[in-house]
């Protein structure tokens, strides 16, 4: 049987593959958020680019997008998808934590939101009905953008979950309101709550069963090793999610994130999340072509000052709400910003909503046309829209006083630890499990930004200025530690500070053991060359391996860092008085 080459679908299917193919990769080697890629590719092939230019050139059609309905259900596969994956990060017990920001912050942001956008509406003479569905429409962020952009580990990706969560739980809520005020849109009252009663029935349903359900199908998926099974299953889940909650008058999106959450319940989250990924991937660029399909260059360059006012209006009208609320709720300025910059543009359910306010007369559809561009756009520019929100919340960060960790420990003895790389961290961490103060200095404002987020206490600096040595306060400290790997500044640094506070230890990482003693001729206290502790650690790891007892490996490991100490110490033509960190091995022998 022949392929249907000529067929619109077969078509469309090879244009999304070669894309999915192309855009990653390629804006993946240039470092590039692909975000971006998908919709230059959907503005590019739309019907509105190359796809126009089918009639002249036939062979255009092979390489472009003619209809762009023919691939809506793949790109509302692709937000289900996504919803899925978020929901396997969670669990019932975090969204419990969650749940004053989700029904406080979030409601906030979302009404507050609306109700800016839609006075600036009706001060422009939008019909009071209209003004209220464009201002819910376009308060709605984009949980497809945001989330994979951000996250939902780190603070600020906890709180734009916690809004777009309830954006997504309101969804439903708005459409029927609309119906209700809508001139040809009656029974909206009695819809809405039929879908709360049949909907809030089905999710409880979902929980009940799934908690039993869910560990027997998936425990038999196992049995039959087969990642093939094992995919099925979970798209079954997913599939049947969404059908549920679209039956009874829900979003499949929030059929899809219960299911999520209810497998991250069970032991097969991992596997589940493995899965699906590629799928989530590449039914995600779906959508974004989509999104780029929708905009029409042609009308872009012919309203660009009013397409222009209107997405800078709705960026800041949601920003400074988000910022708003956020800095009330106590939030560190730096996260505000960045959170309320990720939460700025419209959002692929906008669209959604303003096709509801359209069929029910409460806009025309000339108005829904140019908001569909400004979402579209909006959307385009919410990677950027990111970058510069989180480089202005980094510089407020290390700039802002307000949670400066030397505000209240200057006076306080404790430890300084010089870098924040991996090597600092971990030390940082050590000090953190053995209840001991300390502060760290970094130089890169990003680390220093984002250890701030995770609550470590670190400043930005650089240890090579005089200045910072009185602010830091040596004299009253209990240690140096210099983790950088920077030879010739470490010894620098330990001969200037050896100089000014004698008294003060001083612990230095070394890259090897000939600029450990350089660092001992230096005044350093104590050198850990990096090549010497790799070697030890290998050995006893070995040994180990071999069946001999920890207890006298330990102890011969002990003993050869002493030897290899007093060797080191010997080159740099100093009396060795080891100061061995770590236990002892009187300790050890205990």
């Amino acid at each position: 049987m022949a392929l249907p080459i000529h067929s619109p679908a077969f078509s469309d299917a090879l244009v999304i593959l070669g894309a999915a193919g192309l855009v990653i990769p390629t804006f993946a080697r240039f470092r590039v958020n692909p975000v971006i890629g998908f919709i230059l590719v959907g503005i590019l092939v739309g019907p509105a680019g190359l796809g126009s230019l089918t009639s002249h050139a036939p062979w255009l059609y092979y390489l472009t997008i003619t209809n762009p309905h023919s691939i809506d259900a793949f790109a509302e596969l692709g937000i289900i998808l996504l919803l899925f994956s978020i929901g396997l990060e969670l669990s019932f017990k975090r969204l419990w934590a969650m749940r004053t920001q989700v029904f406080g912050i979030g409601a906030a942001e979302l009404l507050g939101s609306g109700i800016i956008i839609a006075l600036a509406l009706i001060a422009l003479g939008q019909y009071w009905t209209g003004a209220i569905g464009l201002g819910l429409a376009l308060s709605l962020s984009s949980t497809a953008l945001v989330l994979p952009i951000v996250g939902t580990s780190g603070p600020v990706g906890r709180l734009a979950f916690a809004m777009l969560l309830f954006e997504d739980l309101a969804l439903v809520p708005i459409i029927f309101g609309l119906g209700a005020i809508a001139p040809f849109g009656g029974g909206g009252v009695e819809n809405a709550l039929h879908s709360v009663l049949y909907g809030g029935g089905a999710v409880i349903a979902m929980v009940i069963l799934g908690r039993f359900l869910l560990p027997i199908l998936f425990a038999q998926a196992a049995r039959t090793k087969s990642p093939e099974v094992f995919l099925a299953a979970s798209l079954l889940i997913v599939i049947v999610a969404s059908t549920a909650t679209t039956v009874t008058g829900l979003s499949p999106i929030v059929g899809a994130l219960l299911a999520g959450i209810l497998i991250a319940e069970t032991e097969y989250h991992g596997e589940v999340e493995g899965t699906t990924a590629p799928f989530k991937g590449l039914a995600l660029g779906v959508f974004l072509i989509t999104i780029g399909m929708s905009i029409n260059l042609r009308s872009v360059a012919e309203y660009w000052m009013q397409l222009a006012t209107a997405v800078v209006g709705v960026v800041a009208a949601k920003s400074l709400v988000t910022a708003a609320l956020l800095r009330l709720s106590g939030v560190r300025r730096g996260i505000a910003i960045e959170t309320s910059a990720l939460m700025a543009s419209p959002s692929e359910t906008t669209l959604i909503v303003l096709g509801v306010a359209t069929q029910g007369g409460l806009i025309a559809a000339r108005t829904a046309a140019f908001w569909q561009t400004v979402t579209a756009i909006g959307l385009t520019i919410t990677p950027l829209l990111a970058r510069i929100g989180s480089d202005i919340a980094r510089r407020i960060e290390v700039a802002s006083r307000e949670d400066d960790p030397l505000k209240d420990t200057g006076a306080i003895p404790g430890t300084v630890v010089v870098g924040f790389g991996r090597v600092g961290r971990l030390v940082a961490d050590m000090l953190r499990t053995h209840d001991k103060s300390f502060v760290a200095v970094e130089t890169d404002i990003d680390a220093v930004a984002e250890a701030r987020r995770e609550g470590y206490p670190v400043i930005f600096g650089d240890i090579a200025r005089p200045q910072l040595f009185e602010r830091l306060n040596l004299g009253n400290r209990e240690a140096l530690v210099l983790t950088m790997d920077q030879p010739a500044l470490s010894v620098r640094i330990v001969r200037r500070v050896r100089r000014l506070y004698p008294d003060l230890p001083i612990v230095a990482r070394a890259r090897d053991t000939t600029h450990a003693a350089e660092l001992y001729r230096a005044g350093v206290t104590s050198a850990a060359p990096e090549a010497l502790e790799a070697s030890l650690q290998l050995s006893e790891a070995v040994l180990v391996e071999l069946g001999v007892p920890m207890g006298p490996v330990i102890a011969s490991i002990h003993d050869k860092r002493e030897k290899l100490h007093h060797q080191v110490r010997d080159a740099a033509n100093l009396d060795f008085q080891p100061r061995i960190t770590g236990t002892r091995l009187r300790d050890l022998e205990s």
